[in-house]
């Protein structure tokens, strides 16, 4: 009964090879080749060079997700 499964459990198997190996390979070559000079300007949040002027979370009006589903539409 377990041989009828064999062929699915390698394909299975040489798929996430085929996914995970390069993934891998590149993580490591990046990590092995690539420059790590962590700065305070690298780390800070991107805010198109300006402070922001509200809250993050600040209401929106119902006209704004009117025009943007009709956008998507």
């Amino acid at each position: 009964m377990l041989q009828n499964y064999f062929p699915i459990l390698m394909f299975i198997l040489v798929g996430l090879a085929v996914g995970l190996v390069p993934m891998a390979l590149g993580w490591a070559a990046s990590s092995a080749l690539g420059a790590n000079r962590p700065d305070a300007d690298k780390l800070s949040p991107y805010e198109c060079g300006f402070e922001a002027f509200e809250d993050a979370r600040m209401k929106f009006d119902v006209r704004y997700y009117l025009v943007a589903i009709l956008f998507i539409l």
